[in-house]
């Protein structure tokens, strides 16, 4: 059994400035999605320069913000911002969503496609592989923040939140930071390491990250606020990761089924 530590989610103040790991940790991701996205981009032919690089980054991490911070105040929080709108600007206190942050980057892709002239597809594939290592960032903030804490359990590796009580639980941010970010990351970097169809990469990322959120949410205490949606069992999170499953297996067949051009 342990104890979470006691961090101070305020990684450096100078007077009225405060700067939060939670914000940290997303520098870092967008960071590493950057030298990421470098690296592939200097495969021959891979017909990316860095100043679009810079770009593509740019464009993901506004999706990723405006997007995670809408969709959590809409899928976890939507009384909470009818009740005082202003908190969808308190991002420094956590509550971003993943799915919300998805569709935000789907948009912002979209846009970039258009102006660059490229397939969407195209684009989705070259970005899919830089998200896991950012995924694992974010969860390390949550962590950090003392939030999304686990279910109640007995095992030996059960960690007591003292936010949360004085029984143990799954440390749950950890789970999800090694699937959802470290696992994640080597399943997909390693496919797309080789030419595939196109839709493949970003099939088998909302194949592989639904099935992971979904197991996950086993073990993570439900949001208070929503509690489970549904059967007494079904997490938010879960119902917003069924389509993830669909539509990634959709893209897979499109991917190998319609002949779709090695990418």
């Amino acid at each position: 059994m342990f104890i979470y530590p006691d961090i101070n989610p305020v990684a450096v103040k100078i007077g009225p400035i405060k700067i939060y790991w939670y914000g940290i940790m997303y520098v870092v991701a967008f960071a590493m999605a950057w030298g990421l996205a470098v690296f592939r981009a200097r495969k021959p032919g891979s017909g990316w320069s860095r100043h679009q690089i810079t770009d593509l980054i740019f464009y993901c991490a506004l999706g990723v913000i405006v997007g995670g911070r809408i969709g959590y105040m809409f899928f976890y929080n939507f009384s909470g911002f009818i009740h005082n709108p202003l908190t969808i600007f308190q991002i420094w206190d956590g509550g971003m969503s993943f799915h919300g942050g998805l569709i935000g980057v789907m948009i912002s892709l979209i846009i970039f496609a258009k102006k660059t002239h490229r397939h969407f597809f195209a684009v989705w594939d070259f970005v899919v592989p830089l998200a896991p290592l950012g995924l694992a960032a974010g969860r390390l903030g949550n962590f950090i923040n003392g939030e999304l804490w686990g279910r109640i359990t007995t095992i030996p590796w059960g960690m007591i939140y003292p936010q949360a009580g004085a029984l143990p639980r799954h440390p749950s941010e950890l789970y999800e930071f090694f699937m959802e970010g470290i696992v994640l990351f080597i399943i997909i970097w390693w496919y797309s390491a080789k030419p595939r169809p196109r839709m493949a990469v970003s099939g088998l990322f909302l194949i592989c990250y639904g099935m992971f959120r979904f197991m996950l949410e086993l073990f993570r205490q439900p949001d208070p606020q929503l509690g489970f949606v549904a059967f007494g069992w079904l997490t938010m999170g879960q119902l917003l990761s069924i389509p993830m499953i669909l539509g990634g297996t959709i893209l897979m067949y499109c991917a190998y089924y319609t002949g779709e051009t090695k990418i």
